[in-house]
């Protein structure tokens, strides 16, 4: 079973301790590795949504890291027009702290998802995924694919005063496992 990964520059905000915005984006075409272009189709994430998995979120792709998870209402995520969005309620760990700084920074890279495809055709260099099993979203520092997507902070009652709350844009890439 190959999983994939893609990192998104996405809206994300920095509400006190929670983080909010679009793990993913629809109709924004990305290169993928050189190889293909690639587009998500609305509704591409509403069948796995509505199995109710247990879907984690995560830094940067590391399981050691988990910041909160559907289960336990930690990480809410539904599709609208624009995409997947999320609301991830940060836990007051290392990593928890970690990610709500560089979100009030502006310095994280954006979001990124992993999934399974499940319809993707594939016609010439061109790739819709229409239905894909998602295990997981991540809050990653760098590299982001879909550049239509954008990662934001912004707190409701700045942690820091003074801090410039920046849009910061990612490349997809895809991991093969």
């Amino acid at each position: 079973m190959t999983h994939e990964r893609r990192s998104l520059p996405i809206e994300l905000r920095a509400k006190g301790r929670r983080l909010e915005g679009y793990a993913a984006t629809f109709n924004t075409e990305t290169r993928i590795g050189g190889e293909f272009t690639e587009t998500i189709v609305p509704g591409a994430f509403s069948a796995s949504l509505a199995s109710a998995p247990d879907i984690i979120g995560l830094v940067d792709h590391d399981p050691s890291r988990v910041l909160g998870r559907t289960r336990s209402k930690t990480l809410r995520l539904a599709e609208d027009t624009r995409g997947l969005s999320f609301e991830l309620d940060l836990p007051d760990t290392q990593a928890g702290r970690d990610v709500l700084a560089l979100a009030e920074r502006g310095d994280l890279g954006g979001m990124s998802f992993g999934f399974r495809a499940v319809d993707a055709p594939r016609q010439g260099d061109r790739r819709e995924l229409r239905k894909v099993d998602l295990f997981e979203i991540s809050v990653v520092s760098a590299w982001p694919a879909y550049p239509e997507t954008v990662v934001q902070a912004r707190a409701k009652e700045p942690l820091l005063p003074g801090l410039a709350h920046a849009a910061r844009v990612l490349r997809i890439f895809e991991v093969s496992q």
